[in-house]
């Protein structure tokens, strides 16, 4: 019943958001939210968050990314092309080449992952 309700209405209606101080402004709260979402659900494929893993290493031309990954060229592609849209990646042509590594931004996220992933020590 509620796979029709935009992502902030369900949160609504589960909670009263407009009761917590840092979601008084629904229209920054939802932009962030909707934000850290397309973010989660491109990192949730496998193959995506295995090219930024490469990436951390070196810089890669889509050739090695193929190589590595055992999947055709054109997938590739369009995981790298996903990955830039939100600017974990970046591209730099060399010659006939097109070199891929990841950004600030992408650094970090791997960054975030280790951490996330890391045991915590007692």
């Amino acid at each position: 019943p509620f796979s029709n309700l935009p992502l902030w209405n369900l949160c609504s209606y589960y909670m009263n958001v407009n009761s917590y101080k840092c979601c008084n402004d629904l229209t920054s709260a939802n932009q962030q939210v909707l934000s850290q979402l397309s973010l989660l659900k491109l990192l949730s494929e496998k193959k995506r968050l295995q090219i930024l893993c490469i990436l951390h290493t070196k810089n890669h031309p889509v050739s090695d990314l193929v190589e590595h990954l055992q999947v055709s060229q054109s997938l590739v592609s369009h995981h790298l092309m996903a990955l830039r849209e939100l600017s974990l990646v970046k591209a730099e042509k060399s010659g006939r080449q097109v070199n891929y590594s990841l950004t600030i931004k992408g650094k970090n996220v791997i960054k975030l992952l280790k951490l996330l992933s890391s045991k915590e020590k007692k």
